[in-house]
C-alpha cells in the first residue's frame, strides 16, 4: 500500500497517465517489477524476419528488455533506450541510454529502429510527432523504421481479456472518450501473488491516418509485415 501511494504521487504531474500496483511504477503509469514477468512474444521473430541479420537496431522504448534480451541472442547490436533508469537496469547486454524519446539525439544513424509497444498511440499529437521524428533522426538513407500499432478494433472490442504467460492475465477493461480522437485506457494485469492496473491515453488511428503521420516525419510505409497491419516496416523518404 505505500508503494501504491508513493507511485500516485510521483505519477500526478503527467496527466491521465497513472499506475498502481507493488514495485516501482514510470511516470506513464507502467510497473517495472510487471513488465518483467511478461513473456516474451512473436515481436523477436518478427523482427528478425524484416531486417538483415546483425543488423545496428535503434530499440526506443525498451523497458526491461524484453524484446531486447532475444534480438541480442539472435546476433542485433542493439542501443536500449528508456527514460526509466528502473527499467534500463534490467537491461543486459546491450547499449543502454536514458532520455525521453521525443528529445533522443545520438548524432549517429542506425540500420533498424524500433518502435513498439504500440507507442505510436500517443494521446498527445505532439508526442506523436516527437517520436516519429526521433525514428527519422536516427534511421540510415538505406535503413527501416519497424512500427508496432494497434489492431483496428483494439480500442472498440472492449471489455476483453486474455492469459498473459502460464499464470497471468491482462483485461483491457475499458477505453473511454476523453479528448477528439483521445480515449483515457484502462489496462489490468492480475498473477496469483499481484495485481497491477494502467490507465494511459491513446489516440487510435485507421490505415490512411497512420499513413499520413508516417508522411509527415518524412517516412512511407514498405510494407505491413503482418496479415492483421499491426507491424509495419516504413523507410525514409528521400528529400
Amino acid at each position: 500500500m505505500a508503494d501504491e501511494r508513493r507511485n500516485e504521487r510521483e505519477n500526478e504531474h503527467r496527466e491521465g497517465y497513472r499506475g498502481t500496483g507493488p514495485g516501482v511504477i514510470t511516470p506513464d503509469g507502467c510497473a517495472v517489477d510487471m513488465y518483467a514477468r511478461l513473456p516474451v512474444g512473436d515481436e523477436p521473430e518478427v523482427i528478425a524476419g524484416a531486417v538483415p541479420p546483425g543488423a545496428s537496431l535503434l530499440e526506443l522504448g525498451c523497458g526491461v528488455g524484453r524484446v531486447t534480451h532475444p534480438l541480442l541472442e539472435r546476433g542485433f547490436r542493439v542501443t536500449a533506450v528508456d527514460e526509466s533508469a528502473e527499467m534500463l537496469a534490467r537491461v543486459r547486454g546491450a547499449r543502454t541510454v536514458r532520455s525521453p524519446i521525443e528529445r533522443l539525439d545520438l548524432g549517429e544513424r542506425f540500420d533498424v529502429v524500433l518502435l513498439a509497444s504500440f507507442l505510436i498511440h500517443a494521446g498527445s499529437l505532439d508526442v506523436r510527432r516527437g517520436l516519429l521524428d526521433a525514428c527519422r533522426r536516427h534511421v540510415a538513407a538505406d535503413g527501416c523504421v519497424l512500427i508496432q500499432r494497434e489492431g483496428e478494433n483494439w480500442q472498440t472490442n472492449v471489455p476483453r481479456e486474455r492469459p498473459l504467460g502460464k499464470d497471468g492475465l491482462v483485461r483491457v477493461a475499458s477505453a473511454t472518450p476523453v479528448a477528439e480522437g483521445v480515449n483515457r485506457v484502462h489496462v489490468e494485469y492480475e498473477f496469483p501473488d499481484a495485481r497491477w492496473t494502467q490507465t494511459f491515453l491513446s489516440r487510435p488511428m485507421d490505415r490512411a491516418e497512420f499513413e499520413q503521420a508516417l508522411a509527415e516525419a518524412g517516412l512511407a510505409v514498405d510494407d505491413y509485415l503482418t496479415e492483421d497491419r499491426i507491424w509495419v516496416r516504413a523507410r525514409p523518404v528521400a528529400a
